[in-house]
């Protein structure tokens, strides 16, 4: 990594880049770790600094989250390049992949919506007790158990 000083035009602190791009410092550095970001450069006190393409790559990935793409799908997506033909190929089976992921959500959704409708349908508030806290009540009681998980052997204490 360079050293850079903070005074460099398009050096950028971490909390600038938060500012600028819109992703807290939290999730940067969070996405450091996940390699999908890396700063180009340090200051002489050995903070980071984010370069004008660092804040593009980092809006880049807010949008790519905002649509609710996997890190994996963005890790992808950012690995490709807009001027090659192929790369345009593999973008379009990443979103057509995405696009799988969504429709099936969807379809969980509406079913969720189904029951929680239905729920709500048991209820209208005029009954001495709440139907609605009854049904929960006894879905909680319905739901199967977890599986037992075997003890751990004791640990022998040193004296």
């Amino acid at each position: 990594m360079a050293s850079l000083h903070p005074k460099t035009p398009g050096a950028y602190q971490i909390g600038e880049a938060a500012a600028l791009s819109g992703v807290s410092s939290a999730n940067i550095r969070f996405y450091e770790k996940e390699k999908l970001l890396s700063p180009q450069g340090r200051g002489d006190n050995s903070y980071r600094f984010y370069s004008n393409g660092d804040i593009h790559q980092l809006r880049f990935i807010r949008l790519c989250r905002a649509l609710d793409m996997s890190l994996d799908e963005v890790r992808t997506l950012l690995g490709l390049d807009l001027n090659i033909k192929a790369d345009c190929a593999t973008a379009r089976v990443a979103l057509d992949g995405h696009l799988g992921h969504v429709r099936a959500r969807l379809k969980e959704l509406r079913a969720l919506e189904k029951d929680l409708k239905a729920l709500r349908d048991r209820c209208d508030g005029t009954d001495a007790h709440c139907h609605i806290i009854e049904a929960l009540h006894e879905q909680a009681d319905s739901l199967p158990l977890p599986p037992v998980q075997p003890a751990a052997p004791a640990r022998k204490r040193h004296v």
